[in-house]
């Protein structure tokens, strides 16, 4: 889809993994231009951007497939400079495995990445420095599968939400510890408040509706009170939700999962997407627009205008424009079988200016 190029954009780049393919491109956010594309280990699934290394982090998590139906185990992050567009370290967390969750304390250089349990201990929150690119410790959650974790804007409280698990664990990030656990039915994606005082987490776990047998808990994003750490409240949806996101302007958005019913298979097939967006300040439903095929990852420009939505089973990366609520680009991200776009990170042009991130031809 051909669009327009976007002022103020000039020299950004959006970063999106595709998880099969297993690569990570970038787009020329002005454009939705391709600039480039590298490999990565199989099979990475989320990215975290640290302005202050202008590093990008990239999770691998399996060796295929996903969440409860995967080949193994991975226990690998890849680090990518941004700039240059070469990976610069692989870090091996090994005896941890199944990295996947990625949230950054920029200011205390702190990456904390959500790893799967074991046999031996539950899963937890590995803490890695930043700066020296090693880890630190190991906070557990007491759940099996936390998959999706956020901290809040003083980098003292984290929030893990687990799959599997009727909870999502509190943990105190600087004393290393669990601290509560906020009643739920199972959790996919959340998002921190910008002060820090709620918490939106998509409810139930997805895997629960593929089940047969009786009565599907009702789909909405649960609000969390983070001062009692308790639900007290719903924000209602017509179907299943897997990534949160919350802009710089105060608008939640929420990518629902459809289906159409197919005697062939109990799973159904995959039916377009929904971006439904809330004012997270007054909790109203602001409106939706159509996107792809199974919405995995939302995030959104600095400014809070436009919003990006991977699609992994279409593999395709939906830009919508938040102030008209219209699709206004459309990115296809290539992919050597199933699954393919997962992971997005917006990256911001470098100090100076434009020529300050080089796009074109010969990278």
């Amino acid at each position: 889809m051909h669009q327009s190029p976007r002022a103020g954009r000039d020299g950004d780049l959006l970063a999106v993994v595709s998880q099969s393919g297993p690569t990570v491109s970038f787009f020329d956010a002005a454009s939705d231009r391709h600039v480039d594309t590298i490999d990565v280990l199989a099979e990475p699934h989320e990215l975290c951007f640290d302005p202050t290394q202008r590093l990008l982090w990239c999770a691998t998590t399996y060796d295929s497939g996903y969440y409860h139906a995967n080949g193994g185990r991975r226990t690998e992050l890849t680090v990518i400079d941004v700039d240059t567009r070469r990976v610069v370290e692989v870090i091996d967390l090994a005896p941890e495995h199944g990295p996947h969750g990625l949230a950054l304390d920029a200011a205390r250089h702190r990456l904390y990445v959500s790893v799967e349990g074991s046999a031996d201990r539950p899963g937890g929150v590995v803490v890695i420095d930043t700066l020296t690119r090693r880890p630190l410790g190991r906070i557990d959650t007491d759940a099996p599968g936390p998959h999706w974790f956020a901290i809040d804007p003083t980098g003292r409280t984290g929030y893990a939400t687990n799959k599997e698990a009727p909870f999502v664990s509190v943990v105190d990030l600087e004393r290393g510890v669990l601290t509560a656990k906020v009643e739920v039915p199972g959790s996919e994606g959340l998002a921190v408040s910008g002060d820090g005082s709620q918490v939106y987490v998509a409810s139930p776990y997805a895997g629960s509706f593929l089940s047969d047998a009786g009565d599907h808990p009702d789909t909405g994003v649960s609000v969390i009170d983070a001062r009692t750490a308790s639900a007290v409240g719903t924000l209602p949806t017509d179907d299943v939700v897997l990534p949160v996101h919350l802009t710089s302007t105060d608008l939640l958005l929420v990518g629902e999962l459809r289906t159409e019913p197919d005697p062939a298979s109990r799973l159904g097939r995959q039916a377009p997407g929904r971006l439904t967006v809330f004012s997270a300040g007054t909790r109203e439903r602001l409106g939706a627009v159509e996107v792809g095929l199974f919405p995995l990852t939302i995030t959104s420009s600095p400014d809070g205008r436009l919003a990006y939505v991977s699609c992994v089973v279409s593999s395709t990366v939906h830009v919508v424009d938040l102030h008209t609520l219209e699709e206004v680009g459309r990115l296809d991200i290539a992919k050597t079988g199933e699954p393919g776009a997962h992971g997005l990170a917006y990256v911001p042009r470098a100090a100076g200016g434009p020529e300050g991130v080089r796009i074109g031809p010969g990278l």
